[in-house]
């Protein structure tokens, strides 16, 4: 390869054809040489055996003298390309340059190698190319309506000698350049031009050739952007050594300028405002310069958006080209004149607001009797604005009954006054709105209480949505003008103002009713001064000692101001100390009576004591409540909260004010033992699997109890967590009759609880998991009996938290998988040594004969 490369010259490969008078271009280029990037080139002529010199890139002196004046004019020149290549260019060239052309390069190699020039051969034919328009006529002109055809005819002949083809491309003119529409190439393909490519596959661009050497371009559905001035180019192509084409020359002739009319459609009002129930009146106008026969299709349409699409808007009317109008009772299309199409719609409406627009396309006879469409244009959209005739009327709101004082009834009446123009086709409704009064200037938005519609339908605000289904308001019509709201037990919340809107509805031609009007009333004030209730209670202990096991009794007194036949209900709670765990809330609700006298027990949960507390009535003002067999567990602060109600409306009743008594203290004075309760547990960590123990003791202080004489209810918990952060858990309970409960669990340990002593209780987690961890107590509720014989319960003690840990035992864990791997592991090595002994002994055993290896020296690197 490295002998084979050198410096390489290049031009085209010859014959080169080209025709008198044309410019000429020969590109000469090097590669694969040395020096420098640019490199010099000289050009040659030879007619027959001597070169004459032509021009040079580096020696002004190179020119011959038969060539000095083309080349100082310009008619030949170098123009270089790039670094290593230039084009010689011989303008208006003659016979006398065909011959052969050499393009040398002065050497810049460091050794000779390679071509260092190349020639090309010229041949100069004459000029056989003729382009002229039809019947040699020059260019014409042509004015055409829109949607016309029209057809356009050049001529193109060659008398060349040699075997060429011509190139066939029809340009317009709209600007200052050129386009071309449609081309027959020299290798006998059609080309639309860029924009044509649709009109030439639908047809309505064609190209075709007739006799006499003529290409003929054919125009359908001319429009606007077919009007300008059309030519006729033709080149001429002949196919060169290296068998591609070469183009040798070119030629154009104008053929004729075409303005194309176009067809205009406008409506010949602008914006329109008319008013309701007179008619509307457009006419819709298609200006054409077309004299022949045609006729018009005309559509009206209607659009509330000017943006609206022709899908998107409603066919009013529309008119065909035979005249035939489509059908509509308030909408007439009429052919007024040859172009002019006029729309009346009667009796407007306010929906009929919106934009109008028509639609007109033309249609012309064609030779076979069928119809052709043209052109089709739409007008820009006209707005039309519906003024809807308002009735005048008034509105007078006025109470015919006012409240004096609370449950007295309101009405009000909403009346139209001095109406004019309701005609048959005006209806009226009614709203009613509440505005709340404030002593301030605060600023409160109205309240609608009710509302109807066109057809007289209630819609309910959520206001008086319930009483009026209750029957507490009522809304009618009185009489065709009058209106009225009734509130049949008016309270304090509906102080405040009123008033009234009334809406005049008109009907439509579909027989729909819009609203067009709404006149708001005067307010009218409902209000009355009320006092401030007040309510006291008072509780009384009738008994003001007493032990554990007599019976509590207490009485509630109640002096009200203010309210009307007051009624009384009655709820009697409990303050606990905070050492009563049932309760960490601290106020307990025991029973209560309503204002019916109906008896609730409500939190009371003692099963043994269902019938313990008893709340009556005494006097109208006076309650006493009563509590058996009391036990130190109910010591604490007992209330009475009281709620004073009045009558209400319909039978109902109202909540009137509430009242708290003084509390009244129940305390017991004992001298019994003291009650301690703690948990231990000898192992707190244990491993999983293990058996868990956890002890809850109980000790006693000051006066010894025998066994018979005491009793526990234990119950354990479990918080799961170290910080006591999260509620606690119940885990079991031994009640004192020895009846143990459990609660539901979800591993696989298991809980058992048991009485070990008389004063010792044990817990037992059976095979532990590690969701067992965390802080675990017991809380002991004490029962001792009295010497009477009566079972009293002592308040409930809470113990320390014990935490118990839950390990895994690694070893144990692991034990039994790592015995199981390593049997397996030495059973799979035996039976693998097994198997290749026997493999190695029977299977593959075969004699094998060494071959002796001649013993020779390394070859030194040299010699390889």
């Amino acid at each position: 390869l490295a002998f084979c490369r050198g410096r390489v010259v290049r031009v085209p490969k010859g014959p080169l054809i080209r025709v008198v008078g044309t410019e000429v271009v020969i590109p000469c280029s090097v590669s694969d040489y040395d020096g420098p990037s640019e490199q010099n080139f000289d050009w040659e002529f030879s007619r027959e055996t001597d070169f004459l010199r032509i021009v040079s890139t580096w020696d002004s002196t190179f020119t011959s003298e038969e060539y000095q004046k083309r080349v100082g004019h310009g008619d030949i020149r170098l123009r270089r390309s790039s670094n290593d290549a230039v084009e010689l260019v011989i303008r208006n060239i003659q016979p006398t340059d065909q011959g052969r052309y050499k393009c040398s390069t002065p050497s810049t190699d460091a050794t000779v190698q390679g071509n260092y020039d190349a020639e090309v051969q010229v041949k100069v034919i004459s000029d056989g190319l003729s382009v002229s328009g039809s019947k040699g006529r020059s260019s014409v002109s042509l004015r055409l309506a829109e949607g016309d055809s029209f057809k356009l005819r050049c001529s193109a002949i060659t008398t060349s000698p040699e075997h060429t083809h011509l190139h066939v491309t029809w340009q317009i003119r709209s600007g200052s350049t050129w386009q071309d529409i449609l081309s027959l190439t020299h290798e006998g393909k059609f080309q639309p031009g860029a924009g044509y490519e649709e009109r030439y596959r639908n047809g309505d661009i064609r190209l075709d050739t007739g006799a006499n050497d003529t290409y003929r371009l054919s125009v359908s559905q001319a429009s606007a952007v077919d009007g300008g001035v059309y030519r006729c180019l033709v080149s001429e192509w002949v196919r060169g050594a290296d068998s591609s084409w070469q183009k040798i020359q070119e030629k154009s002739v104008e053929i004729a300028s075409v303005a194309i009319q176009q067809t205009d459609v406008v409506i010949s009002t602008s914006n329109v405002s008319v008013t309701e129930r007179d008619s509307l009146d457009l006419t819709c106008n298609i200006t054409t310069d077309r004299s022949g026969i045609f006729q018009a299709e005309v559509m009206w349409y209607f659009s509330v958006s000017p943006d609206d699409t022709l899908s998107d808007a409603q066919v009013l009317l529309s008119v065909d080209r035979d005249s035939v109008v489509s059908d509509s009772t308030l909408i007439s299309l009429s052919h007024v004149d040859r172009n002019s199409y006029r729309l009346l719609v009667r009796d407007v409406d306010v929906e009929d607001s919106g934009y109008y627009f028509c639609q007109a396309a033309i249609w012309v006879p064609l030779h076979n009797g069928s119809w052709h469409k043209v052109v089709e244009r739409t007008s820009a959209p006209v707005s039309v604005v519906v003024t809807a005739l308002e009735p005048d009327y008034g509105v007078f709101l006025n109470a015919s009954k006012t409240p004096k004082f609370s449950d007295d009834p309101t009405e009000l009446h909403c009346r139209i006054t001095n109406a004019q123009d309701t005609e048959a086709n005006i209806r009226f409704t009614v709203s009613w709105y509440y505005r709340q009064r404030l002593r301030s200037d605060d600023v409160v938005t109205e309240e609608l209480l009710a509302t109807m519609d066109a057809d007289w339908t209630l819609l309910l605000g959520d206001r008086s949505r319930e009483r009026t289904q209750n029957g507490e308001i009522i809304f009618s019509k009185k009489a065709v003008d009058v209106f009225s709201l009734r509130i049949q037990w008016t309270s304090e919340s509906d102080r405040g103002d009123y008033f009234c809107v009334i809406s005049a509805w008109s009907r439509h031609r579909n027989n729909s009713w819009v609203k067009s009007k709404d006149v708001t009333s005067a307010s009218v004030s409902i209000f009355w001064a009320t006092q401030d209730y007040t309510l006291t209670v008072e509780a009384v202990k009738l008994k003001p000692f007493f032990v554990a096991g007599h019976t509590f009794e207490m009485t509630c007194k109640v002096s009200s101001k203010n309210i009307k036949t007051p009624r009384y209900s009655v709820l009697i709670t409990a303050e606990k100390p905070l050492t009563d765990h049932s309760n960490p809330n601290g106020t307990t609700r025991i029973i209560s009576l309503n204002q019916d006298s109906v008896v609730r027990l409500e939190d009371w949960t003692d099963q043994t004591r269902v019938d313990g507390v008893v709340l009556e009535k005494v006097q109208e003002n006076e309650f006493r409540y009563r509590m058996y067999q009391t036990q130190i567990s109910d010591a604490g602060l007992y209330r009475c909260v009281v709620t004073a109600w009045s009558p209400g409306g319909g039978g109902m009743w109202r909540e009137a004010v509430n009242g708290l008594s003084n509390p009244i203290q129940i305390d017991f004075q004992t001298s019994g033992p003291v009650f301690n309760v703690s948990v231990h547990s000898d192992s707190p960590t244990i491993y999983q699997g293990e058996l868990a123990d956890l002890l809850c003791i109980v000790t006693m202080e000051g006066i010894a109890l025998e066994p018979d004489d005491m009793s526990f209810d234990v119950t354990w918990f479990a918080v799961r967590s170290f910080a006591l952060d999260r509620e606690p858990v119940l885990l079991a309970s031994l009640d004192r009759r020895g009846i143990v409960s459990q609660s539901r669990r979800n591993g696989s340990s298991d809980l058992s609880l048991e009485r070990i002593s008389p004063l010792e209780f044990r817990l037992r987690v059976h095979g532990c998991e590690d969701h067992d961890f965390g802080n675990h107590y017991c809380v002991v509720t004490p029962w001792v009996r009295s010497a009477t014989g009566v079972w009293q319960r002592e308040p409930d003690i809470k113990a320390k938290p014990i935490f118990l840990s839950v390990k895994m035992d690694v070893l144990n864990a692991f034990k039994y998988p790592l015995l199981i791997g390593i049997g397996l592991a030495t059973i799979i090595g035996l039976l693998s040594c097994l198997i290749g002994y026997c493999s190695s002994r029977w299977c593959c055993k075969k004699e094998v004969q060494e071959t002796r290896r001649e013993r020779r020296r390394l070859m030194s690197m040299e010699m390889d």
